[in-house]
């Protein structure tokens, strides 16, 4: 599982008002962190930390946010995979429990060239919780 330090800039990119990287702890570390006690309070929140949780290995986390009726049983990480980056193209609130973030990640594989992952996923929000459903590769 990949270091990464509370006080490192968040992976997922997102800048505070000073146009500056968040760090970890003030970003995405909070939900993936703590789960059960601190809630993405969006899907675009989610989305990122979801994205942060793959760079940061962090399978529970994954699994807890994915919706039940598409959660995979397990899930696995590729070896030596180094994540680039994320941007996220829009985030469509579509009604008060559905959501869509169109996103672009970039991952590279050793021995191999960089890609990118462009994405419109599809978040519901149950319980009190938003969830990664599914999405659709563009």
């Amino acid at each position: 599982m990949p270091q990464v330090l509370p006080a490192q800039p968040c992976p997922c990119g997102r800048l505070g008002p000073s146009k500056k990287p968040l760090v970890l702890g003030n970003c995405c570390g909070r939900f993936v962190g703590d789960f059960a006690q601190t809630p993405a309070p969006d899907a675009q929140a989610l989305m990122r930390s979801r994205y942060t949780a793959f760079v940061l290995e962090r399978a529970d986390y994954l699994l807890a946010t994915w919706h039940a009726s598409r959660r995979p049983a397990q899930l696995a990480f590729d070896s030596g995979v180094k994540w680039l980056g994320l941007d996220v193209r829009q985030h469509r609130q579509l009604d008060a429990t559905h959501a869509e973030v169109e996103f672009v990640a970039r991952q590279k594989s050793p021995g191999s060239p960089a890609v990118r992952l462009h994405e419109r996923s599809r978040f519901v929000h149950e319980a009190g919780r938003w969830h990664y459903v599914d999405g659709d590769l563009l």
